[in-house]
């Protein structure tokens, strides 16, 4: 890990019909880290995550991806920033009416001018990286739901991004298929120093993947508790999280300090 930040959010505030989800947090991540967003049901996970790619606006504060500010971009800025990431949805959304191949030559038949033999070896080479080759002519019915998410990794990666974002990676997963989905990740990383903003529940992945995590508090609205999972399980000195990380169930009495 470099040890500089890639991805900056400051006093950031998310909103749904006149409700705060999040409100006024800030933190950042560094380059080349598996950093995971955690937080009960409600807590604004995925609300966060949604607001780092760019799809909805803050109502208060910045989000900084690499040093640009993707809330008040528009136009060729923000195309241009957004280049810089990646996303794999929670169902992979792959298109089932396209092959392997044709879904992670998308992004590159949209954002790039390269002949048709040049796309088709970027997109060969990214199923490789996820351990797919051989099925790209395969359509996305034909494979288990391990191989849907890691296609839908390949076509994230497709134009090369400094971040990928990953929602719910494990949702649905048998153990075994969700520890081969956190090889992957590890891989890449270390492969190709890819930062990883990922968004999960699932405790074994957490301990598996994880640099650092921030956890959402749903009462607070704020951050609950940032820094290495090992360390807040042993550690913390909020009640909420150290049952969080241990699966314990939540003692009615034991709130979650404010900040």
């Amino acid at each position: 890990m470099a040890g500089t930040s890639i991805i900056r959010v400051e006093n950031f505030t998310a909103s749904y019909e006149g409700n705060v989800i999040i409100d006024d947090i800030s933190f950042e991540v560094q380059r080349g880290e598996v950093f995971v967003i955690l937080g009960g049901s409600g807590s604004g996970k995925s609300t966060l995550l949604k607001h780092m790619i760019g799809l909805y606006s803050p109502a208060a504060g910045k989000i900084f991806l690499d040093g640009d500010d993707i809330t008040s971009a528009e136009g060729e800025e923000r195309l241009r920033i957004l280049q810089k990431i990646g996303v794999m949805y929670q169902s992979g959304a792959l298109f089932g009416s396209l092959s392997l191949i044709e879904n992670v030559r998308l992004p590159l038949e949209e954002f790039t001018d390269l002949p048709d033999e040049a796309m088709d070896l970027i997109a060969r080479m990214k199923l490789k990286l996820v351990g797919l080759a051989g099925f790209e002519d395969h359509m996305p019915s034909e494979l288990s739901g391990g191989m849907q998410k890691r296609a839908a990794i390949a076509r994230a990666m497709a134009l090369d991004p400094m971040m990928l974002f990953l929602d719910e990676p494990s949702a649905g997963l048998d153990p075994i298929t969700s520890a081969e989905l956190d090889q992957t990740i590890l891989q890449l990383k270390r492969s190709l120093k890819i930062t990883f903003v990922v968004v999960t529940h699932e405790l074994a992945s957490i301990h598996a993947i994880a640099d650092r995590v921030i956890m959402l508090d749903k009462r607070t609205k704020k951050i609950a508790a940032i820094g290495k999972p090992q360390e807040l399980q042993d550690h913390s000195d909020n009640p909420w999280v150290r049952q969080f990380f241990n699966r314990e169930a939540e003692n009615p009495e034991a709130t979650s300090p404010k900040k």
